[in-house]
């Protein structure tokens, strides 16, 4: 059973300043279908690729990690809406600090601070994952997780799925990117996720086949925030 949070743990003693330095350091569940398979966005549209001024915060957070198992390259940042990038925001909410709050209509998940102030990474929210919500907590995380299709992928898309029914290794071409928080409920696997993923063009959609898929770099930074045991909301 995934241990339980305090209602402020250490990690959830959340601010400003700490975002700042981190940053800049480089029980409908079972009806999910599973994760993106791949190819499942094809490519950025070309009225979103553009060219504008960028900050030089959000440089450095989605810059190249090439210390990464497999080095991750930097995100170009025109192919990104700017309101799906990483800030802090005004919060108010009754959910404890340290809580993820995933508000599928917005297209955006909260990572609840102290202060009335909640760090915001924007979303990709799969189609399927728009028919679930409720309470879930953390059970376990993974880096470069493996992904395995459900029997229902399989069957929906044989040719596609099939040859991972024993699972796909690890790496920039498997769905759930370079890390994975699996959502538990009631101690079962809810077959829900937030994951990374290398189609950051994505993010801020209703893309994939049923998780919460985040930029590569985001979801790194979001895995080393969240202990196992996070209370997650999911919102629809």
């Amino acid at each position: 059973m995934p241990p339980a949070l305090t209602s402020v743990s250490d990690a959830a003693r959340l601010n400003r300043r700490t975002f700042l330095s981190l940053a800049t350091a480089g029980s409908g569940a079972m009806m999910l279908a599973g994760c993106a398979t791949r190819g499942d966005v094809g490519h950025p549209p070309e009225t979103l690729h553009r060219t504008r001024p960028h900050l030089p915060e959000h440089v450095r957070m989605y810059s190249e990690l090439p210390d990464e198992r497999f080095p991750i390259p930097a995100v170009d940042l025109d192919e990104v809406e700017e309101g799906a990038l990483r800030r802090i925001v005004r919060y108010e909410t009754t959910e404890y600090p340290g809580t993820l709050v995933v508000d599928t209509r917005e297209r955006a998940l909260f990572l609840v601070l102290e202060g009335g102030e909640a760090l915001r990474y924007g979303v990709g929210v799969g189609k399927d994952g728009l028919a679930w919500g409720g309470r879930a907590v953390v059970g376990r995380k993974a880096e470069w997780p493996r992904w395995t299709p459900t029997p229902a992928m399989i069957a929906r898309e044989p040719e596609r799925n099939r040859p991972w029914a024993g699972g796909m290794p690890p790496g920039l071409e498997n769905p759930l990117g370079a890390r994975a928080l699996y959502l538990y409920r009631n101690n079962v696997d809810t077959l829900y996720r937030i994951h990374g993923t290398n189609e950051p063009w994505s993010i801020g959609q209703s893309v994939s086949s049923g998780c919460i898929r985040m930029i590569n770099q985001d979801a790194i930074d979001l895995y080393r925030r969240t202990p196992v045991g996070t209370p997650v909301v999911v919102r629809l």
